[in-house]
């Protein structure tokens, strides 16, 4: 199994141009259809955040929160969300999407899902200089603590692919997990610190709600842009989520594997 996946990371290292041009494949095919094409993946987004922005900072004129205006608090929250939101719902449909391909006996079809990933990931590249632009346009310096931003993206990419991999194969062939993701996803949009302060909390609410991994990964983003702390300082909840995510990418990559020789027949 280890030696197994060793080998699948090298090939995907040797295949590197080659998943990235189908990684920008499906990025513009998302929007071929549309007057605006690739400019929508960017403008949804940022539509949700001016609202946001206008709602709690114009309408409820929300207090700051740790002496930062709501929106600052909010985006670096927000942002990695979206991220992993698009993942998962991608993913659950990529077979699907390219069964074609996945028809194809040669074809490494365990690529699809962290194609899916890749692509989602050029938006989130925008998005993470949005909140370097932001913040300096309310006057904050870049500092070295917001480069730890990409520590935390890189966790949660390891974090998706395994979840990636199950969803992606188990949704061949129960159907409605697709729809089972979006509950979850909209349930999990409010259990995680996105709109609220854990620390405000009482904390057994707190610690439960801890359970839930992307927690770690929105705090972290927190961390970096807001209150400059270093990973490092989270070390309980960094064993916790690389616990979590280390299980899930062996249990994820062991679905795939028991799976991938049905998809075709499935499909």
């Amino acid at each position: 199994m280890i030696l197994g996946l060793v080998n699948f990371f090298k090939d995907l290292v040797k295949d590197r141009q080659f998943l990235f041009r189908l990684a920008v494949n499906d990025f513009k095919a998302k929007y071929s259809g549309s007057l605006f094409g690739v400019i929508w993946a960017f403008v949804q987004p940022l539509v949700t955040i001016l609202v946001f922005w206008f709602v709690f900072e114009m309408g409820f004129k929300s207090a700051p929160i740790d002496d930062f205006p709501f929106i600052l608090w909010f985006i670096p929250a927000y942002i990695p969300w979206i991220f992993f939101n698009d993942i998962l719902i991608s993913s659950s449909n990529c077979l699907y999407e390219y069964n074609y391909l996945v028809k194809k006996v040669k074809f490494r079809v365990s690529v699809l899902p962290i194609m899916k990933i890749v692509s989602a990931f050029f938006v989130h590249i925008f998005f993470i200089l949005f909140i370097y632009f932001i913040f300096m346009l309310y006057g904050h310096k870049i500092n070295i603590y917001f480069f730890q931003a990409f520590y935390y993206t890189f966790a949660l990419i390891i974090f998706s692919m395994g979840l990636s991999w199950a969803v992606s194969a188990l949704s061949v062939f129960f159907k409605d997990l697709v729809q089972l993701i979006s509950m979850f996803l909209q349930i999990g949009f409010w259990a995680t610190p996105i709109f609220w302060n854990p620390d405000k909390m009482e904390p057994w609410v707190a610690k439960i709600l801890k359970i839930n991994p992307i927690y770690y990964i929105v705090r972290g983003y927190r961390d970096s842009f807001v209150y400059n702390i270093p990973f490092w300082q989270r070390i309980n909840t960094s064993i916790y989520f690389w616990s979590v995510t280390i299980i899930l990418f062996i249990v994820g990559a062991v679905i795939f594997k028991k799976l991938r020789p049905h998809l075709a027949d499935e499909l």
